[in-house]
Formats: structure tokens, C-alpha cells, sequence
């Protein structure tokens, strides 16, 4: 008796193992068909000067999951960043997380900086491409800086990203701060950085650009 209850214990674990199996396997194939977004940012999109759960980009992925929309998102942003530092880190974030999409978010630093126009318009040109590279759909972030800058140098520099855009035929994002930047109740103390009340707005524009253009090339 015993015996036949060892065997018949063996047979059902022996039948177990593939059932298992193939749900993990089911598992990560749902996985893998979901959507990646990497965020290749600067401080605006790192919620400087607020806490991470406060920052647009973590107001959107939890506003995807509650809708369980299948995007991951990857927030690579950090604070300062330059189109030089992220070309230096570019590489290795899209081999870590192979990503199937990509926000550019950079070059307000650069601007900031008074940078070399064609230097920038060089750098996105390059990031762009790395990322194309990679077999990801690209979208690119408009920046824009403050006019102090001298009208001809803030110019060249909106329209560098326009120019990026068409001539590598990537998406490009409107600069989610400007119906913000020049409310002040909106902006932290330093002018430059959205507050806390202002992150919600940014991440229901970002999902209204994002969602659709994301789904629509799954």
C-alpha cells in the first residue's frame, strides 16, 4: 500500500513540474510584452527638491497602473544631467533595461550653461541615434530656458530640438512646463523647478502625449 502511494505521489509531482513551469514561462512572456519607458532626464524629471512619490514620473506610472496600462517605467533622470552626461551613461542604462521606448529629457542644463548650440543640437542628434541603435521608439522632450538669455540664443536653441526631430523623424514632446514656468504659485523658489502642485498637471500631460503614442506602436 504504501509503495502505491509513493509512486502515485511521485507521478503527481512529476506532473506538477511542467504545469509550473509553463506558468512561468506564461509569466514572463507577459512580462516581456510589456511596454519599457526609460527616462533619460535632468532635475526636472528626478523631483528635485521633492520626494520621489511627489515627481510626475512616479505620479504617472502609478496613474498607468491604477488604469492597468502595461508600461513600465524606467526613471534614469538625474539632477544636473547635461546631453554630455547622458551620452556617457546611455549605453550601459539601455543594455541594463532594454528598453522598448525612450523619453529624451535633456539639454535645459546645457542651455542653462550657455553651451554651444550646434554642440547640443549634436549631442541629441547622437542620443537619438544610441537609442535607435537599441531597436527603441524614441520621443524627444523640447526644452526651453528663461528669454535672460538673449532672444537669439533661447531661439536657437527651442528650434534645435524641433530641428532634431524632423531630421531623425522621432516624435517630439511639447515643454511640459510652459503653461507652468510663468506661474509663480506653480514654480519652487529658485524659478526653475515645478513644485509639488505642479507635478500632477505634468504628469496628465505626459499621459495624454505618451499613453496613446506608446500603445499605438505595441
Amino acid at each position: 500500500m504504501f509503495v502505491r502511494f509513493r509512486n502515485l505521489f511521485v507521478f503527481l509531482v512529476i506532473l506538477l513540474i511542467p504545469s509550473h513551469a509553463l506558468s512561468d514561462q506564461a509569466d514572463n512572456q507577459e512580462k516581456s510584452e510589456n511596454a519599457v519607458l526609460l527616462i533619460l532626464g535632468d532635475s526636472l524629471s528626478a523631483a528635485y527638491g521633492l520626494q520621489q512619490r511627489e515627481g510626475w514620473v512616479s505620479l504617472l506610472q502609478k496613474m498607468w497602473q491604477d488604469d492597468n496600462i502595461p508600461i513600465e517605467i524606467v526613471n534614469a533622470a538625474v539632477s544636473g544631467e547635461t546631453t554630455d552626461g547622458g551620452l556617457a551613461r546611455f549605453p550601459r542604462l539601455l543594455e541594463q533595461h532594454n528598453p522598448t521606448h525612450v523619453l529624451i529629457e535633456l539639454g535645459g542644463n546645457d542651455g542653462l550653461q550657455g553651451h554651444n548650440i550646434r554642440k547640443i543640437r549634436d549631442n541629441l542628434t547622437s542620443l537619438v541615434e544610441t537609442a535607435k541603435s537599441s531597436e527603441a521608439q524614441v520621443f524627444l522632450q523640447e526644452m526651453q530656458i528663461p528669454s535672460n538669455y538673449g532672444k537669439r540664443y533661447t531661439q536657437m536653441f527651442t528650434k534645435s530640438f524641433s530641428q532634431v526631430a524632423d531630421a531623425q523623424s522621432v516624435t517630439k514632446i511639447p515643454f511640459f512646463l510652459e503653461e507652468i514656468a510663468l506661474k509663480s504659485e506653480l514654480m519652487q523658489s529658485d524659478g526653475i523647478h515645478p513644485n509639488a502642485t505642479a507635478q500632477p498637471m505634468i504628469a496628465e500631460l505626459m499621459d495624454r502625449h505618451l499613453r496613446k503614442l506608446i500603445l499605438n506602436d505595441e
